[in-house]
């Protein structure tokens, strides 16, 4: 391993991380947001509805992502739909984020216990308020470490954005192979910087809970 090409293609793969980390946050702040509304349909009485969010769930979790990116970016345009890489990255990511995030969400909000409904109820409070005011905040604190678990896969799993030519850490080591024919320095590096990712994510989850449990 030669360490003046370390010296050389670290700086551009540090760079080519922002775009890691920006994807892995978009994507599971938007993945949180569709996980909170698929979630509350998956509770539905109305059986139209909780089959349709059952239906998104079961497609998402029961096919690889992989496959999906592929579906996004080099299928959408048979049907005339065409997405620029990015695009198509972060609605990938995010939805298969929201698909996961639905059933985290949903065991959080079935851990509050039934009596604060009622409560609610009581009170006068409609489904909204219940939800917005009394429930959710109580299932966020709950769902904390497998949010965790989820943000830290969707933060490795950004890697598979290099096949649709998306620009982040993984495509940068690549072409930095491809131009170099040096498999090691590159591959090695970018395993350092996801590695070092994962601890320092991990470690800020993990403070945050603690944190949250105090109270």
């Amino acid at each position: 391993m030669d360490i003046d090409i370390l010296k050389q293609i670290f700086p551009i793969l540090l760079q080519s991380t922002g775009m890691t980390i920006f994807l892995t946050i978009i994507s599971v702040v938007l993945g949180t947001l569709i996980g909170i509304a698929v979630s509350l349909l998956k509770m539905s009485k109305n059986k139209l509805i909780y089959s349709l969010a059952s239906f998104y769930t079961w497609i998402v979790r029961g096919t690889p992502m992989l496959l999906q990116l592929f579906f996004l970016y080099y299928g959408l345009p048979f049907l005339g739909i065409k997405l620029e890489p990015m695009s198509a990255a972060i609605i990938g990511l995010s939805l298969n984020s929201g698909a996961y995030m639905s059933e985290i969400i949903r065991g959080g909000i079935l851990a509050v216990d039934k009596g604060q409904f009622e409560a609610c109820k009581a009170l006068g409070f409609t489904y909204g308020q219940t939800m917005k005011r009394v429930v959710l905040p109580q299932t966020f604190k709950v769902i904390i470490p497998p949010v965790g678990n989820e943000f830290i896969t969707i933060l490795k799993d950004t890697s598979l954005v290099s096949i649709i030519a998306m620009e982040e850490l993984m495509r940068t080591a690549q072409q930095i192979y491809s131009s170099n024919f040096r498999p090691i320095e590159p591959f090695f590096i970018a395993a350092c910087i996801y590695l070092v990712l994962t601890t320092i994510f991990t470690g800020m989850f993990s403070k945050w809970e603690k944190k949250l449990a105090k109270y």
